[in-house]
């Protein structure tokens, strides 16, 4: 009798703690972010134009891997907030300013392409990861670079204000390989400058890359390749000191991925066609990945 009273007991105190959380905030008790939202009437994204297939312009509306979890993240703010026309804005960031326009409040959330660092934590919180990655290079298949020791004397891009920049300019102190590195103001212009022989080499994230090598009209003529710089995660990106905001944050990318449905949706974006072209990354979900999403956490890699 007292083991089915207990099991009742903990029952109810579970019942108790889920409705805690679907139960609508009272507008006295917001602060930092979700208080800003509830003023406003307006939730302020940072979206990318060429993040593909993470977060771009299809040329109508920001669509994307990550776009997709913001907009799951909206979904649950409008709910917490009892806001079921809660308007969205969207901002277009790059990744020279993405960071100032966060600091400066012209964007709640972005959810990107951003990377998690350690040192990026100084000016912003992140939230779980969403994407785990290498660093690595596309360059044209004749140009004969294979790995980072090919690009010695080379003209070199990446994009300014990453962390792949940080890295490759690490590895070119540290090997003294002589690059010309440039740094180009988004992905798009970094990747042309490959196309236009400018640089021998774009250094970024793999899965951008790929992005760019699959939605080129002529994709053969490049290869993605070299030994990773390091490994990373891409996280949802919001304003520091804000623990509200992030419980609910993480709450959705959490379930999203506990529960099967973060992987389908990385196989609609990495394992078939998507717009605008219908071209197939043939990105298949890796061992890391189906680990991330097993125990979701908002650690930083490097």
């Amino acid at each position: 009798m007292k083991v089915a009273i207990k099991q009742k007991l903990v029952a109810l105190a579970a019942a108790a703690a889920v409705a805690s959380l679907a139960a609508p905030a009272r507008s006295d008790e917001l602060t930092g972010t979700l208080k800003k939202i509830h003023d406003d009437g307006v939730i302020t994204l940072g979206v990318r134009e060429a993040s593909i297939p993470f977060s771009y312009s299809n040329g109508d509306r920001t669509i994307g891997y990550s776009q997709t979890i913001a907009l799951a993240i909206v979904e649950e703010i409008k709910k917490t907030l009892a806001m079921p026309n809660l308007r969205v804005r969207e901002v277009t960031i790059t990744s020279a300013n993405r960071f100032l326009m966060l600091v400066n409040n012209q964007i709640d959330l972005e959810c990107g392409s951003t990377t998690h660092t350690r040192e990026r934590e100084n000016v912003a919180a992140f939230s779980n990861s969403f994407f785990q990655y290498a660093v690595r290079m596309i360059a044209r298949k004749n140009a004969g670079i294979a790995d980072f020791p090919d690009l010695a004397g080379k003209p070199v891009v990446t994009t300014a204000g990453t962390s792949d920049e940080r890295l490759v300019r690490q590895l070119n102190s540290a090997k003294q390989l002589n690059m010309r590195i440039a740094s180009a103001k988004d992905h798009s212009d970094a990747f042309a400058a490959v196309k236009a022989d400018r640089a021998v080499a774009f250094v970024m994230d793999e899965p951008i890359l790929y992005g760019f090598r699959a939605t080129d009209p002529r994709p053969d003529d490049f290869i993605v390749t070299g030994t990773p710089l390091g490994y990373e995660t891409y996280a949802c990106m919001f304003r520091k000191g804000d623990a509200p905001f992030r419980d609910i944050v993480n709450r959705v990318i959490a379930r999203m991925q506990t529960s099967g449905e973060a992987e389908r949706l990385y196989n609609v974006w990495f394992t078939q066609p998507i717009p605008p072209h219908g071209i197939n990354l043939n990105y298949p979900l890796s061992a890391e990945m189906r680990t991330l999403f097993a125990h979701p956490n908002d650690k930083a890699l490097d």
